[in-house]
Parts: C-alpha cells; structure tokens; sequence
C-alpha cells in the first residue's frame, strides 16, 4: 500500500513539474468565433518591420479554436486575421488568454480575457479606428472642395491629437510595457500618428525607448527604439529622455533599408552609405513634380558625385514598368518599394508627405530631413 502511494505521489510530482516546464515554455491562445463557419482564421506574428504568417485554422459552426506557441523571449506581438479583419495583442508574462468574437465585428467587438494589455490594445485599436474614419470623412469633404486646404489640415491635426491623447496615457503610465509601444506605432493611412522630429512626439519616442533599453537590452525592438530615438535627438538638435552617452558607437542612427533595384537585387541602404553622405529619397516617379525633382538632383550629382555624395532613391510608384523606364535614365541607386503608400519603410521613416528628403552624413549619422529644398545643396556641402 505504501508503495502504491509513493508511486501516485512520485507520478504526481513529476506530472506536476512537467506542466510547470510546458506552461513556462509555451503560450496559449483559444476562444470562439461565432458566424465564421468554413472560414479561414489565421495566428500572425508581427515583427519590427514584417508580419508572419504562424498557424491557421478553418473554423466550425462551433467556432471553437485554440493554439500553443513558444513563449518569446521577449515581449512579442501577435494578431488574429480573418478576411481583412485584425486583432492584435502581445505575449510577455501571460500564458494564457481567452478570446471570444463574431465574425461581422471581429476587429472591434471581440472580448478578451486572461490580459489587461490586450484589453488596452482594444481600446487603442478602437481609438485608432475612429481617427482614420474621421479623416477619411475630411478626406471626402475636401476632395468635394466643401472644406479648404486650411480647414482641412488643421481638422486632420485635430482628429490626429486626439488619438495622442489616449495614447499617452498608456505610454507615460507604464513606457516599459507592450501597451507602451502598441500605442506609439499606431498609423493613420500608413503614416505614424506620432511624429518622429516633432519635440514634443519625440519625448513619447524617448521614454519608451528608455524604458526598453533597461528592461529588455536585446530585443530587436529595444534596439529599433534606441536608433529611432537617437535619430531624433540628432534631427531636432535637442537632448531627449535617452542618455546618449551609453550609446554603443556601432549602432547607427538611421533605419536601414533593404528593396530590390532594376535588375531584382536586394540594395542595403548600408552598403550605399559606408563612409559616404547620402541623400535618401522617397518620391513617387508618376507625379507631376517627379521631373523638376529628378533634374534638380541630377545637378547636385553632377557636382558632389565624385566627392563621396551618393543618393539612394525610393519609388513608391504603382506602376513598375513606369518606375523601370525612368530609373533605367538616372545614375544612382534606385531602389521600388512593391507596398507603394502602405510602405512599412517609409512608415519607419515617418514620411508624411512626398517627395521626402533626409540627409546622412559620413559617420552614417542622419542628420537632417530637408524641408526647403532650395537649401538643400547647401546642406550637402556642410555634411561634405
């Protein structure tokens, strides 16, 4: 009988410690989603600059699901995707969460429990949702030429303050957590709601940035803050929250870029700068201002080409073969983002108009984003 025991009480044990080691190691997601049957719902992983695509699953009439990761080694975000419908959440100290939603609301009438982060991303998601349908009315009404180019700009500032309202109080209550950066990163027609070379944006930037330098040293987004943070104390001239006397002197301060060029190769934006100033252009080639644009650097090439001046130009055009025909004509780097407006590169950069100039100096330093261009060669003989 004691046998028998110890036996039950050993197999107790070791079951017990197994589920310790799995539940530590692994996250779960599970819930319903009623009204999806025969759908395809989809477990993405959304990275610093790319989403990936993790599991799926083909919903019943029960709508039942549930997946089992890997934890991350550090706080990582994810999202639910069904048709073009989207909830986002993140995995840091939770192990489990539970969600329930209908396939008509998916995005903005689901319920979560089991995370008071992913409650908050709701929050934020919806925040976010209403600022771009309020623009896209101003849009409407502008193009209908009911409002001016003043009423217009100054309602869009508006809308686009509101949403900042709510988002600083995530990012300054607790700049360390996944909220935190959920918030700062959220977009208005794929453009950063928070400006990077605003001052007062930039101390959004700055705590966040701080926040996960300490508590997560090693993550790629601790490290694309820290360089997003630098970028914009170097841009506004100002000291922000970041002590930049830790900053380790390999990293740079600009977001690389890597697209494909005329022949389908990949160009780094790195391999362009070593030791050399550059001028990264985002234009669109189909526009009218495109040519005045084009013969303007072709004068500045002209003249610093041969004195370690180089530009790497974007295309954000639609139309590939437009974009081939003139790039084939020019004698720099000309790279095509294929996500046009939606480019997450020109988000990064926080491009809010085009054409969009910055200016990298010869210790790949960005220090500059031209806003007159009649100054802009000016700028190149100081950076030279």
């Amino acid at each position: 009988m004691k046998r028998t025991t110890i036996y039950l009480l050993t197999a107790f044990i070791v079951s017990t410690l197994l589920f310790s080691a799995c539940s530590k190691n692994s996250f779960t997601v599970k819930g319903v989603v009623s009204g999806a049957d025969g759908q395809m719902m989809y477990l993405e992983n959304v990275g610093v600059s790319s989403v990936e695509t993790m599991d799926s699953v083909k919903l019943t009439a029960a709508g039942k699901f549930s997946f089992e990761k890997p934890r991350p080694k550090y706080p990582e975000f994810y999202r639910f995707r069904l048709n073009n419908q989207l909830i986002n959440f993140a995995v840091d100290s939770t192990e489990a969460l539970t969600f329930t939603a209908d396939a008509g609301t998916f995005a903005t009438s689901y319920m979560v429990e089991g995370s008071e982060s992913a409650k908050a991303f709701k929050t934020i998601t919806l925040a976010q949702l209403d600022a771009n349908q309020a623009i896209g009315r101003l849009r409407k009404d502008y193009e209908s030429k009911l409002i001016s180019d003043t009423t217009y700009r100054s309602k869009v500032l508006e809308v686009a303050e509101a949403y900042k309202e709510t988002a600083r109080k995530y990012i300054y209550a607790a700049p360390m957590s996944s909220t935190a950066y959920f918030a700062l990163f959220q977009t208005i027609d794929g453009l950063l709601f928070f400006d990077l070379y605003d001052k007062n944006d930039s101390k959004a930037y700055g705590a966040v940035a701080t926040s996960y330098d300490f508590n997560y040293p090693e993550s790629p987004r601790a490290i694309h803050l820290h360089n997003l943070a630098l970028q914009s104390i170097k841009v506004i001239r100002q000291q922000r929250v970041l002590d930049t006397d830790q900053v380790n002197l390999q990293t740079v301060s600009y977001l690389d870029i890597s697209l494909p060029n005329l022949g389908r190769e990949l160009v780094k934006l790195s391999s362009v700068a070593e030791n050399k100033a550059v001028l990264i252009n985002f234009t669109v080639y189909q526009s009218e201002w495109s040519a005045a644009l084009n013969m303007d650097l072709m004068d500045l090439y002209d003249k610093y080409g041969n004195k370690d001046f180089v530009i790497y130009q974007v295309s954000l055009d639609t139309d590939t073969h437009f974009w081939k025909n003139v790039a084939s004509k020019l004698p720099w780097t000309c790279v095509h983002d294929p996500e046009s407006v939606y480019s997450q590169v020109a988000a990064l950069y926080n491009v809010r108009q085009l054409p969009a100039l910055f200016l990298l100096n010869k210790k790949g330093d960005l220090v500059k984003r031209v806003e007159d261009l009649s100054k802009l060669e000016e700028d190149i003989k100081k950076i030279l």
